[in-house]
């Protein structure tokens, strides 16, 4: 994408995605859909380790702190509810990270600046129609309102135009999941074929 540095490869494209879409996550169920979207697609890690051990194997069940550190399962079993505190895996290169990076906050800078009202309803708009469609169809619809909103207007000319549709489609997708969490995973589908055409999924 001209202007949009490394979106081109589907990880980095959804890498800003997930980041554009955890900034300021006020919900907790949209929250724990970001992070099992982000799981899935290999792009968090639990960097506290509070979240739900995957080898229980060497654990005994007395419900002990054991001699190498580990939570027995009685007390693992009760920790279970606790948010792990997780973070974006960005590549290793710290300069793709940081270019990266700052795509994301530039896109949510871009984001701040649309108003509100003309946000709000295109989001009012957008929900009624997936709502009314199948999954399918989604992209479209969101192709569709991001256009219906850019020819109206949003005063934002003196920005690139190519970043100024990136932002407000994933405003868009994170106005409709925090209504509607359960949409996060199919949406995000929708918007990363959006701007990843050549990704089979």
């Amino acid at each position: 994408m001209d202007g949009l540095g490394g979106l081109a490869s589907g990880q980095n494209a959804a890498l800003v995605i997930l980041a554009f879409l955890q900034a300021d996550c006020g919900s907790s169920e949209y929250g724990k859909e970001l992070l099992s979207l982000g799981k899935d697609f290999n792009l968090t890690r639990d960097i506290n380790h509070n979240g739900p051990r995957q080898d229980d194997g060497d654990i005994e069940c007395d419900g002990h702190l054991e001699s190498d550190g580990h939570v027995s399962s009685s007390i693992a079993a009760a920790l279970g509810d606790v948010e792990p505190s997780v973070e974006l895996q960005w590549p290793r290169n710290r300069a793709e990270a940081a270019d990266l990076q700052q795509i994301a906050e530039g896109l949510r800078e871009i984001a701040d600046q649309l108003e509100h009202n003309v946000v709000a309803e295109a989001v009012q708009n957008l929900s009624r129609n997936i709502s009314a469609s199948h999954s399918e169809q989604w992209k479209d619809h969101l192709r569709w309102e991001v256009d219906r909103v850019m020819r109206r207007g949003v005063g934002l000319e003196h920005l690139p135009q190519e970043r100024v549709i990136v932002a407000l489609t994933l405003t868009l997708v994170k106005g409709v999941c925090e209504r509607a969490p359960r949409l996060l995973r199919n949406l995000f589908d929708s918007v990363l074929q959006c701007f990843s055409p050549a990704r089979a999924r």
